[in-house]
């Protein structure tokens, strides 16, 4: 034993560590390793989580160590002793002349350890100085006046209810989510979320302005269906007969509205009737009762109809597994929906309802995208004339309403209105743009309050860039100066996986055409001087979380470029996008995403995203500040009973 040398010590490392050969001198077989210096042997025993057997060879095995290498027979070791290492320390050690090793040889003042702490808060600091949390003129607005200990408090309790659910709640892997985590995939995890104490404040939170929502996917597909249901116009019909379950996945639904009595020209009573033809129209209250109890009734036709105007955790993540395959998916929930939404009565109804639902999830403010592509709608009586003037009648009615009905229950602080986004496809081509580009002049002439801005919308990736439509959008804008008129321009940009494409340069002729706000911004975090830009200039990026994540442009929210955006001092407002096909609701399940996929993040950040929602709106002055004073008092409210409700719970 006294002869004993590194040259004679065997580590024996799992398969699973390989990488560390690179470490190692000599190697006789996969599992089996002579290491030669004794440096060596002390970074292998400091690597974090290694756990490995250290043996001693016998004077035989020195003769010939590979014939002799896996042998394991008792006589065959002088000593084995096995070595376990957590998080950097030896917790046994019981070899012969290594006890040395059990005390780093390094030593080095406490002096020079404090400067490297120091330094390194420094460069922390130096690093997140543009985030909004560092910023003090940001703390200050979400400070309450009376009581400004109340942000600190609610702040710190928050952070202390995200740690304790990301430890009991997204760490408990089941068999429907074995992959659980903090910001994973919306859709598999929205009941997890459901179930959160986290969530519940959340949904307290007073949001401020919904900025990016198109219209035609705002309210629960539930309620759009019972609403379709009690009018006796609509009616349906498919490509082929809805004969089992292969026909229930492949074939959609369309409907329509037609003047009653209708003669549909058909003898079968449902889309399940062995005597239906392709493409015959049936009135859907019928449908429905008629619908075949061996494929399921009634429920099955319900369900049916809900998953076509829907995309399900199956599509998102296994059918349509990448962003184009998942959009051809999307864009058919609007193929569906679209007719539906267009019937008067519907209409009515349904912009009444996004209302109504945004305010209880603590929104006050909206700005809706319309699209206006369809020239006409479909009055009561079934006639196909419904024109886009008497949208906007429908619009500002149902606003007003609304508000009064808020101020009657005395509510009228959870709401300051709502105005209308006039937008087409950005699939059109030049004659037609100039038509719809006409209109929005004209009806921002009979409705300034109403309408607040021109996109163009639909998949970037798939429609034409800003640049094909240069000479007609200069020419607007040119237009709307000369009349004195602001519709400001407020685009879809960098909504692309692309670097450097012409989608992604849509960002460049976006600011470069002075859009107020651009919806999504995704590539935005790969152009540095365009952030720049709109940090000095103050142009806000709608950032749609889970919208991105299920249209697959990130896989999940700790992956998404929101942190490089707040990183950088870029104005951000949460959005929801499209909540009624991916069942994010309002702007709850939005913030909740983002609060928990990031350690930095807190009350300051989110408060602050829901004032800049307001503040970057298209309200007018005096309206904005009264939106931005009731805004603040519901603030201090929402920290009060964050701190109300946690006193004594040791968080």
């Amino acid at each position: 034993m006294s002869n004993f040398d590194t040259g004679n010590l065997l580590v024996r490392i799992p398969t699973r560590h390989k990488p560390w050969s690179r470490h190692i001198v000599s190697s006789k077989a996969p599992r089996v390793c002579v290491i030669k210096s004794r440096r060596r042997i002390y970074r292998l025993l400091r690597h974090p989580r290694h756990t490995c057997s250290v043996k001693l060879r016998t004077p035989r095995e020195l003769k010939n160590p590979v014939n002799h290498i896996y042998s394991r027979g008792p006589k065959k070791f002088v000593a084995t002793r096995r070595i376990a290492l957590y998080n950097h320390r030896f917790l046994q050690l019981y070899t012969p002349r290594m006890e040395d090793l059990t005390h780093s040889p390094f030593t080095v003042s406490e002096s020079l350890v404090a400067e490297h702490k120091l330094a390194r808060t420094r460069l922390i600091s130096a690093e997140r100085s543009l985030r909004y949390d560092h910023q003090d003129r940001y703390v200050s607005s979400l400070r309450p006046t009376n009581e400004p200990q109340l942000l600190e408090q609610a702040d710190s309790i928050l952070r202390k209810l995200r740690k304790v659910e990301s430890e009991t709640v997204w760490s408990v892997e089941t068999e429907q989510v074995p992959h659980i985590f903090p910001g994973m995939e919306f859709l598999t995890a929205k009941s997890t979320i459901e179930s959160t104490k986290l969530f519940k404040y959340m949904k307290k939170l007073p949001k401020g302005a919904l900025l990016h929502a198109h219209m035609d996917a705002m309210c629960d597909a539930r309620f759009l269906y019972n609403e379709a249901l009690k009018h006796p116009q609509i009616h349906i019909r498919c490509s082929g007969r809805i004969s089992g379950a292969a026909s229930l996945r492949s074939i959609l639904p369309e409907f329509m509205a037609f003047p009653v009595p209708f003669t549909t020209g058909t003898i079968a009573v449902s889309i399940s009737d062995p005597k239906y033809e392709d493409n015959a129209w049936i009135p859907l209250a019928q449908a429905r009762k008629e619908f075949s109890q061996e494929l399921g009734g009634t429920e099955s036709f319900d369900r049916w109809i809900i998953k076509s105007m829907t995309i399900d955790p199956e599509e998102a993540y296994k059918e349509y597994n990448n962003s184009k395959k998942v959009w051809k998916k999307f864009q058919s929930t609007f193929l569906v929906a679209s007719n539906l939404v267009r019937y008067e009565p519907v209409l009515k109804a349904y912009f009444r309802e996004l209302l109504l639902s945004s305010i209880e999830d603590g929104i006050s403010y909206i700005e809706a995208r319309v699209m206006f592509f369809d020239r006409r709608g479909v009055r009561e009586n079934g006639n196909q004339d419904l024109d886009h003037r008497e949208w906007c009648q429908i619009f500002s009615a149902c606003i007003e309403q609304v508000k009064q009905d808020m101020k009657k229950q005395g509510r009228e602080d959870e709401f300051v209105g709502a105005k209308v986004i006039y937008c087409t496809l950005r699939s059109i081509d030049f004659s037609e743009l100039n038509w719809y580009l006409e209109e929005c002049i004209a009806l921002k002439k009979e409705y300034p309050d109403l309408i607040a801005g021109f996109d163009l919308v639909g998949q970037e990736d798939g429609g034409k860039p800003l640049i094909d439509y240069l000479p007609q959008l200069l020419a607007f804008q040119e237009r709307v100066k000369n009349e004195g008129l602001n519709i400001p321009f407020i685009f879809h940009a960098g909504e692309t996986l692309g670097d450097g494409d012409g989608v992604d340069e849509n960002l460049y002729d976006a600011l470069l055409l002075g859009t107020k706000r651009i919806g999504h911004g995704f590539s935005m975090a790969r152009h540095p001087h365009l952030m720049n830009i709109c940090r000095e200039k103050g142009v806000l990026l709608e950032v749609c979380p889970i919208s991105n994540e299920i249209l697959r442009l990130t896989s999940s929210m700790p992956m998404h470029p929101l942190p490089a955006l707040l990183n950088n001092g870029v104005p951000v407002a949460l959005a929801c996008d499209d909540p009624s096909v991916f069942g994010n609701m309002g702007l709850s399940y939005d913030f909740f995403q983002v609060m928990v996929a990031s350690e930095i993040t807190g009350l300051v950040t989110l408060g602050v995203m829901a004032r800049q929602s307001l503040e970057y709106s298209e309200l007018p002055s005096e309206e904005k500040s009264l939106a931005l004073e009731r805004w603040g008092k519901r603030w201090c409210e929402f920290l009060r009973t964050i701190v109300e409700e946690n006193v004594g719970e040791n968080l």
